[in-house]
Formats: C-alpha cells, sequence, structure tokens
C-alpha cells in the first residue's frame, strides 16, 4: 500500500535547520518527479544561498516565491527587528501567493516558509492562516516552518516536528556563514 499523500508538516522549535528540512524535502519531492514550490515569508533581499541553486538547478520543478523586506542591512550587515506596516503587507502577499499556488493544485509540495514566525510576530493573523490551511487540497503536501507554531497549527497538522537548539556556534560569537546559514 502507497503511502497518503496531501499531509500537513510542522516544522518548529528554536534549532537551526527548519528551512534547510524543508529545502531537503522539495530536493527530494523533486528527485521523485514531483513538482514543488517554496513561499518565504520575511525572507527578502537576494543573501539567501539556496535561491540561486534553486533558479539555476531546479527551475520548473522547484519554483519559490519570496516576499518580506530585506533585514539585514548591506552597509552593516545588522539583523533589523521590529515589524513595519509594510513587512504586515509583505506577509499579506505571500498568504495570498500561498492560496494561489495551493488553488492551481500545480505543485505536489508546497512550503511555506517562517509562516509559523509571520503569524507569531504579528504580521499575519493566525485564523487568516488557518483558513488557507483548512482549504488545502487534498493532494496536495504543505509544510510550515518557523518559531512559535500556533497551537493550532500544531493540532491540525499531521506531522511535527520541533527543533531544539542544544547548541550553536552563535553563542560562541561565530558568524553567519554564506552558503551554511544563508
Amino acid at each position: 500500500m502507497s503511502s497518503p499523500r496531501g499531509l500537513i508538516q510542522v516544522y518548529t522549535g528554536d534549532g537551526k535547520g527548519k528551512t534547510t528540512a524543508a529545502l531537503g524535502l522539495a530536493v527530494r519531492a523533486a528527485g521523485a518527479g514531483l513538482k514543488a514550490a517554496i513561499v518565504y515569508f520575511d525572507k527578502g533581499g537576494t543573501h539567501y544561498s539556496e535561491r540561486s541553486a534553486l533558479a539555476e538547478r531546479f527551475k520548473g520543478v522547484i519554483d519559490f516565491f519570496a516576499t518580506g523586506l530585506d533585514r539585514i542591512d548591506p552597509k552593516t550587515g545588522q539583523f533589523r527587528l521590529g515589524v513595519s506596516p509594510h513587512d504586515k503587507a509583505e506577509a499579506e502577499k505571500g498568504l495570498v501567493m500561498a492560496c494561489r499556488l495551493l488553488n492551481g493544485k500545480q505543485y505536489d509540495l508546497v512550503v511555506l516558509d517562517e509562516i509559523n514566525s509571520a503569524v507569531s510576530l504579528g504580521m499575519l493573523g493566525e485564523e487568516a492562516v488557518l483558513e488557507v490551511l483548512k482549504a488545502k487540497p487534498p493532494e496536495t503536501e504543505l509544510v510550515l516552518t518557523g518559531r512559535h507554531a500556533p497551537e493550532s497549527f500544531i493540532e491540525l497538522a499531521d506531522l511535527v516536528s520541533e527543533i531544539k537548539d542544544v547548541k550553536h556556534y552563535f553563542d560562541e560569537g561565530v558568524a553567519a556563514r554564506r552558503g551554511i546559514d544563508y
């Protein structure tokens, strides 16, 4: 008997690797001849290394759509905290894109990267996202990543993985490294 398709997976927790796990799943899906899409929430900018690989090596197999402002100041390299009205508008743009991708039914796997964080930071309403999750086509696998997944997402999900921070080199002063951390 084959495995059912179209489940909801949540990757959450305070550890590193939630996006990386989702990217690995998208690559695995591509290797099996499935079509995947990733909507990046709150990850604007061009410094995310996986995007060049997706655009060059997985074009037409793994599509991606980035929303959000760039939180890294290009001059200082500092991370911008806080949520502006423009951040909220970008998150709404991402949710509209997610609806369009799911309703279009052309993808076997859709990853909503950092959607948990977008909700916990108040960029998106939990109920609005729940409506999208509940309207997901039955044949589409859906992955939600980010810290602080709401309990309602966890209850709705078929799989929940919590990635725990046990030890991180950032705590020892190691800066984020291109190709490894972004």
